[in-house]
């Protein structure tokens, strides 16, 4: 959506730095923010810090939605591989790294999962759009 796409989603995703202190920062935040690790069985479990040092996700519910950390993503990449492929989106004093138009079609196509599989041809034809009004 942040591209411009005419699609949305329900949750956020998030590749955090793996490093201590930034998984501090980041249980800190969340903490504030009522989290809860999204569970079959319904508990409200929390999470720790040192889950988002590990390698798989976590599917958090906070009082703002829903949030999956993607420790990294299925392809192994993490912060350290995705950064230089990202453009960073500012609103007001708020600015974020998204994943550039290219690596989020790439990592869309290559999930296996089938929602994503449906997003990717309006990607593409996004991409194509803007391609267009550069030339």
């Amino acid at each position: 959506m942040l591209h411009g796409a005419p699609v949305t989603t329900f949750d956020l995703d998030i590749v955090p730095l793996r490093v201590p202190e930034n998984a501090e920062r980041l249980m800190a935040l969340l903490t504030a923010h009522e989290v809860h690790i999204i569970e079959p069985m319904k508990r409200k479990l929390l999470p720790r810090s040192t889950d988002f040092l590990r390698h798989g996700q976590l599917n958090l519910s906070t009082d703002l939605g829903p949030l999956d950390v993607l420790c990294q993503l299925h392809d192994g990449r993490g912060y350290e591989e995705l950064i230089d492929h990202t453009v960073a989106v500012e609103d007001g004093d708020l600015r974020v790294r998204i994943l550039d138009l290219p690596t989020l079609i790439e990592v869309k196509a290559s999930t296996g999962r089938a929602k994503d599989r449906l997003t990717v041809p309006i990607l593409l034809a996004l991409q194509e759009e803007l391609a267009k009004q550069q030339a």
